[in-house]
């Protein structure tokens, strides 16, 4: 979560579709769980996956700095960000900080209860990891010994394996600090070091490509391999069958290599985009490998000669998502494009649902690309730079239809299939030089309307593909490049707007224009809410227009961004229209009062932003970053107060979803936790003019008249049955000689005089006082701490038949009107009221002190409940007044 920041209406929620950087993960194994673990890094949070399903258990805290090393022991996860060193525990809360390094920590590494660090400077530190204290301290020369890896060798005691950049290896006892041997190397920089399954035989992965498993015992190279792909990111050794060797490469490619037969077995090509990072399972053909390209993938080695396949992944945008829209009205799935080339959907219930629906090829037949002799790469479109979708007719033909970078062709897309879809639209007769640049879908599903950079706007049909025509005189629309393009609910009008600073309306059956509007400056971006017929754009001089389609007039204006306008949308109701711009602040502006209602700045440029049909969420896309962010819609959780805000309104900085300060977070907790006395605390009684109710359930007061005919509906049928006599043991005094213990009196009786004073109930006595105090606080909160028998007891024993006396009727009466006049526990005060009359009404009839105080009671009742029904009665008159006027 998110923490506070400037905005009132949005809060941050989760980030969707981020689930990995470039830093190595880690496994952990839960023994309780008998389940692997998997914990990766995404900035400056922590999550943990579990491996079967690949689902998100844990998201940790957020620190100050990136994480730049992950390791983990059995039970904490440790996490190194700028020159501290962060331990986990349950894989969120922080629970220990190590600070002694003044750069930038490289390498962690846990040994038993010590965690060994290591930073830049060539500074080891071996920590307690307890307490925190600092154990041994190394001193490197980077300038000989520059360490870029490190290990701990299997059943070697207090021993260390350190690698250098230089190619040297050193194994050091860190129990005295002592340097035990020194490895040549291979005239290579060291960049991976693992512990084999057997003893004494480590991996080294080397800059150059080269793998070398070696016995670090006698100094002796076993076997070694070459790879062709730049150096080794990882080394991941099999330990359930054939022995077998998994090496990672910069080019996201892995190699899978027999280490019986000592040569390749398998290749996973185009594994990631990036360097991997590759681990086994523990006795499982299972490898897990991520990247720097935002994927985690499972693979299981069941294939004849050592192959291995996709069991598994968790992939989203290895670029920045550049085009978000929600797609379908019940909310739960965003359409994002990235600029990595890809279209993929997210949804905000559960990442199984998450779907990725590929990258565009030129040519879909597989026999034209062989014709054509193109390359993978050549064959893949360029990035997604505008896209529109609907969901009338998903289920019939493609519903989605995309613009390109630098392309004229637009591609359909099939959401269902999760694929591209057959058709490519191009206009005939275009010039070579004209590109895509705004596309929009009809209501129905049928119709695709394209708008070109050299003015034109075609019309398609998408189930057939072909091309329906295009709008405007000698096949132009508008002399410069059209900007955006929209269609009505109803498909009676088509409204473009371009670079000629018009905004034309068409009709959309005829194809013939209707009218224009002249606009101050060059659009950037246009959106229309069709429920509403508004229709907003954002122009180039950082204003924004809102056009009634039906009047053709501008009915608002909004000034306030000092950047361009990425994107926009409207609400569901279409009363607020929330901009992204390149000032980096999102702002939420009022259609009905033309005023600015809420605006909050961000950290980074915020590039697409959608809101939920539903109303409950608000997505956004930035620049730098691989995942959508979440903001939750304030104003359903609860009541929001929206102002309009003045002109010179300076936002506040709202903090990205997952993105919090640890530290900010800790003083919080703390000023909570030493100063509870300054929390707001709701006041007893609102007004005087108010009544107060008790809170208590409604068991406690509402059956008090009811006491005996449930008694009577409880009552067993049949009188109850003794049960066989069980055998017993007299009791017995302890000592060498068997005696029987007798009783201590048998004379004194067990029946309780009545008639003593000393033996009124609690309640009786807090009354009398009460009575003489003229404060009943004590007496009232022991009848309230009673249950419903309880309270018919007592009450029943105010009456001195039942060991009570006249005083008390008056003193009771004396405590009701005192609930009464202050109006708290409002309820009570009528249900206890209620019985004492039902218990004592013929007692009280000859009573003249009790009648005359019941009678200023019975008053004081009319006047409360004649304040109360005209309350009552205002209350239903207005809103009776406001179901039924025509407002």
């Amino acid at each position: 979560m998110a923490g506070s920041g400037g905005s009132c209406l949005f809060s941050g929620f989760r980030i969707l579709g981020l689930y990995c950087n470039h830093v190595p993960h880690v496994l952990r194994y839960h023994r309780k769980h008998r389940e692997f673990y998997i914990v990766t890094s995404v900035g400056k949070c922590l999550h943990t996956y579990n491996v079967n399903r690949l689902g998100i258990v844990a998201v940790s805290n957020s620190l100050q700095d990136d994480i730049t090393c992950l390791a983990a022991d059995r039970m904490l996860t440790f996490a190194a960000a700028g020159s501290l060193v962060y331990a986990f525990a349950k894989n969120k809360e922080v629970v220990m900080c190590y600070r002694g390094h003044k750069h930038e920590v490289r390498l962690l590494l846990p040994f038993g209860d010590q965690l060994i660090s290591a930073d830049g400077s060539g500074l080891v530190i071996v920590w307690d990891v307890h307490c925190g204290d600092v154990y041994v301290e190394l001193n490197f020369d980077p300038a000989t010994f520059d360490m870029s890896a490190m290990m701990h060798p299997s059943t070697y005691l207090n021993k260390v394996l350190l690698g250098s950049s230089q190619g040297a290896l050193q194994l050091w006892n860190l129990k005295t600090s002592k340097l035990l041997y020194t490895f040549a190397g291979w005239s290579a920089g060291v960049t991976v070091l693992q512990q084999s399954p057997a003893v004494d035989v480590v991996g080294v992965g080397t800059a150059t490509g080269r793998i070398v498993i070696h016995n670090i015992r006698l100094d002796e190279t076993l076997m070694s391999f070459m790879q062709d792909w730049g150096p080794i990111t990882s080394l991941a050794f099999r330990t359930d069958g054939p022995p077998t060797l998994a090496a990672g490469s910069p080019q996201g490619h892995v190699a899978l290599w027999d280490l019986e037969r000592q040569q390749l077995a398998a290749q996973l090509r185009h594994a990631h985009k990036t360097a991997v990072n590759a681990s086994f399972l523990h006795n499982e053909p299972l490898l897990i490998t991520s990247a720097g390209d935002n994927a985690i993938k499972v693979w299981i080695l069941d294939q004849e000669g050592g192959g291995a396949r996709l069991l598994r992944n968790r992939q989203g945008h290895s670029a920045p998502p550049t085009t978000i829209c929600h797609y379908g009205n019940d909310g739960k799935n965003i359409l994002s494009a990235g600029q990595d080339g890809t279209l993929q959907s997210f949804s905000t219930v559960h990442e199984r649902f998450h779907k990725n629906l590929g990258h565009g090829s030129i040519s879909k037949k597989k026999e034209q690309k062989k014709k054509k002799g193109l390359s993978y790469e050549e064959l893949r479109l360029p990035a997604i730079t505008a896209f529109s979708c609907a969901t009338a007719r998903q289920s019939d033909w493609d519903g989605i239809v995309a613009c390109h970078r630098g392309r004229l062709a637009t591609t359909t897309w099939n959401y269902q299939r999760c694929t591209m879809g057959a058709h490519h639209f191009r206009p005939p007769e275009s010039g070579s030089n004209a590109v895509a640049a705004a596309v929009d879908i009809t209501s129905c599903g049928n119709f695709a309307i394209v708008g070109s950079s050299c003015g034109r706007v075609d019309i398609y049909n998408l189930q057939s593909g072909f091309h329906r025509g295009c709008y405007g005189d000698e096949h132009k629309a508008h002399i410069g490049a059209v900007r955006g393009v929209a269609t009505d609910g109803l498909n009676q009008r088509t409204f473009t707007t371009a670079s000629d600073c018009l905004l034309k309306f068409w009709r959309f059956k005829t194809r013939k224009q209707e009218d224009q509007i002249k606009l101050s400056a060059a659009p950037s971006t246009m959106k229309l809410h069709r429920d509403s017929g508004m229709l907003a754009v954002a122009l180039d001089d950082f204003t924004l227009l809102i056009v009634d389609v039906e009047t053709k007039r501008v009915v608002r204006k909004f000034a306030g961004h000092h950047g361009n306008t990425n994107d926009m949308t409207f609400s569901p109701d279409g009363r607020w229209l929330i901009t992204a711009g390149m000032d980096c602040t999102i702002r939420t502006w009022d259609l009905p009062s033309g005023s600015l209602v809420d605006c909050f700045l961000i950290s980074m440029t915020p590039v697409g932003v959608s809101m939920s049909p539903t109303g409950d969420f608000l997505a956004t896309s930035h620049v730098d970053s691989l995942g959508i962010c979440l903001w939750t819609n304030k104003s359903l959780c609860g009541p929001v107060g929206l102002r309009p805000l003045p002109a010179d309104y300076q936002p506040e900085a709202e903090t990205l979803p997952g993105g919090g300060a640890l530290e900010a977070e800790q003083e919080v907790i703390e000023e909570e936790e030493e100063g509870p006395d300054d929390a707001y605390s709701s006041a007893e009684q609102l007004g005087a003019e108010l009544v107060t109710l008790s809170q208590l359930p409604e068991s406690r007061w509402k059956h008090l008249l009811c006491l005996d005919t449930i008694k009577r509906r409880n009552k067993a049928v049949t009188p109850p049955v003794s049960g066989a006599s069980a055998p017993f043991f007299l009791p017995t005094v302890p000592g060498l000689t068997p005696r029987f213990s007798l009783p201590q009196d048998e004379t004194q009786s067990k029946v309780l005089s009545c008639s003593l004073p000393s033996q009124r109930s609690k309640f009786s006595s807090a009354l009398e006082a009460g009575l003489d105090a003229g404060s009943f606080a004590v007496p009232m909160e022991l009848l309230k701490s009673f249950g419903p028998s309880a309270v018919s007891v007592e009450l029943a024993g105010l009456s001195p038949e039942g060991g009570g006396a006249s005083s008390l009727f008056l003193a009771f009466i004396r405590m009701i009107d005192s609930m009464l006049a202050s109006g708290r526990d409002f309820d009570l005060a009528h249900a206890y009221l209620s019985l004492f009359l039902k218990l004592h009404l013929r007692s009280l009839a000859q009573d003249a002190v009790a009648m005359e105080a019941l009678v200023g009671l019975s008053s004081r009742l009319e006047a409360g409940w004649a304040d109360l029904r005209a309350s009552f009665n205002q209350s239903l008159c207005l809103l009776t007044y406001a179901k039924s006027a025509l407002l």
